[in-house]
């Protein structure tokens, strides 16, 4: 990686590269200026495409691809950038906000000028004061500039930003959610179809993108599809933020090729493990993707080869690293109390899954737990997980991953600490007993057996 060269943090150690004067002298607005001037929309649509940029706000979907479903004879375009960034660990967004706010603002003026629109909403999580306040002074001086308005560098192109603060809910950084809630109503993902790109924020066509995404466009228009592609691995294309926190001597940001393995990241840049211990868990993209064991720390850290260990995917590359003191108990704990707390509610698996799943993590951390707890929580995880179309959107997915890849990986932990930690532990009754060994049919898990086995 020594002949890397990263391009997303450029600027992060310039002082003052928050401000448009300092953009401006290390190249910023040219991209912009190429492409108002001497482009056309759909020109840009194709260099995206060719480049095969995927979307770096979790689920790695092909922004060209999701650019070019807006509906051809559109009147009326919005755009929502994605700065919500509520998933656990994760803060690479925040330092590009903070750090280098034109050079998300040029990648919203070329989006924008792509999908011919000309309104975007910068949708920013409520915590994120001090990127707020950098971003409204960034916007500002855009316009001052002329990079934004009316008619930008004469082209005819209009564009205004305006950036929206969150009411500070996990559940917005899924898209739908995130447009109801700009528009003032209760952050509901909504059912698709109609999907954004035919009727999103105020029921006109609108895309949805990450900043990061975003941030990666003036670059692509600088310096072209082919030098996008010699970066990375296959179908995983590009420079990444890697955001590593945890138990390492280091926690930072680091740019990087995609494909970089859990181990390099560790050893290398975030300084090995701390206290001189062993790596036990790594999450590789936020607690929604699952975790990799120790035996796993070579997986290319891309949209493909993570999968292949049972991780969801690569989510938001934010790597968090558990020492060989950890307990898979502890963790799982922490992660269904999430889930749970941020689950909307909206669909019944989700709602009903995440809190009992939750309140069976509560009982065998205490001491109350029986081995059959493990098969209830793998199925009601199975149920939630498996399942496509019982929920609106991929909450319950992604809350299902922690317990189905700890059945999977861990699972004699889990069973040595329930036998070691017997502590009020009430029987089963025998229909839960033929329910459990396949001797009866289930008549409804979660309304019978699941209160009493959760019965406090």
């Amino acid at each position: 990686m020594a002949d890397f060269e990263p391009v997303l943090s450029r600027n992060w150690n310039v002082p003052d590269s928050h401000t448009l004067p300092v953009y401006e002298s290390r190249g910023g607005y040219q991209s912009a200026r190429k492409a108002l001037t001497t482009m056309d929309p759909d020109k840009v649509v194709a260099l995206v495409k060719e480049s095969e940029l995927r979307g770096r706000g979790g689920a790695g979907f092909p922004c060209g691809l999701k650019w070019s479903f807006l509906p051809k004879d559109r009147k009326e375009t919005f755009m929502c950038i994605n700065a919500d960034e509520s998933e656990p660990a994760t803060f690479n967004n925040r330092l590009l906000m903070e750090r280098d706010p034109h050079q998300l603002i040029e990648g919203i003026i070329l989006g924008c000028f792509a999908t011919k629109a000309s309104t975007a909403y910068l949708y920013i999580r409520y915590e994120y004061i001090n990127a707020y306040r950098i971003l409204e002074k960034a916007v500002a001086e855009a316009r001052a500039a002329g990079f934004l308005g009316k008619d930008i560098l004469g082209s005819g192109f209009n564009l205004e930003i305006y950036v929206h603060r969150g009411a500070g809910a996990y559940i917005c950084g899924e898209e739908t959610g995130l447009i109801e809630s700009l528009e003032g109503k209760r952050g509901w993902p909504r059912i698709k179809p109609p999907f954004p790109a035919i009727e999103g924020a105020f029921r006109k066509p609108t895309v949805v993108n990450n900043v990061e995404t975003l941030c990666c466009v003036p670059h692509i228009v600088e310096r072209g599809a082919d030098w996008f592609k010699s970066i990375g691995t296959p179908k995983s294309y590009g420079p990444k933020l890697y955001c590593i926190s945890g138990h390492v001597n280091k926690q930072v940001c680091v740019e990087l090729p995609l494909g970089v393995t859990a181990r390099e990241l560790i050893e290398v840049h975030g300084g090995g493990v701390w206290k001189g211990r062993k790596a036990k868990l790594v999450v590789p993209g936020g607690i929604s993707m699952g975790f990799l064991t120790a035996d796993e720390l070579d997986t290319k850290l891309d949209f493909e080869d993570i999968r292949k260990p049972g991780c969801l995917g690569l989510g938001t590359a934010a790597v968090t690293v558990m020492d060989d003191h950890t307990s898979i108990v502890d963790y799982l704990y922490n992660t269904t109390r999430f889930f749970a707390h941020e689950s909307c509610g909206q669909c019944t698996p989700c709602r009903e899954g995440c809190a009992w799943i939750y309140k069976t993590m509560k009982r065998i951390k205490g001491g109350g737990g029986r081995l059959v707890d493990l098969d209830i929580m793998l199925q009601l995880a199975s149920n939630m997980g498996m399942m496509p179309g019982t929920t609106i959107c991929g909450l319950a997915d992604g809350a299902s991953w922690p317990i189905r890849n700890a059945m999977a990986k861990l699972r004699p932990e889990l069973e040595d600490y329930i036998n070691t930690h017997q502590e009020g532990v009430r029987q089963i009754t025998p229909l839960q007993e033929a329910i459990f060994a396949g001797q009866l049919a289930e008549p409804n898990l979660i309304s019978i057996s699941l209160p009493i086995l959760n019965k406090v």
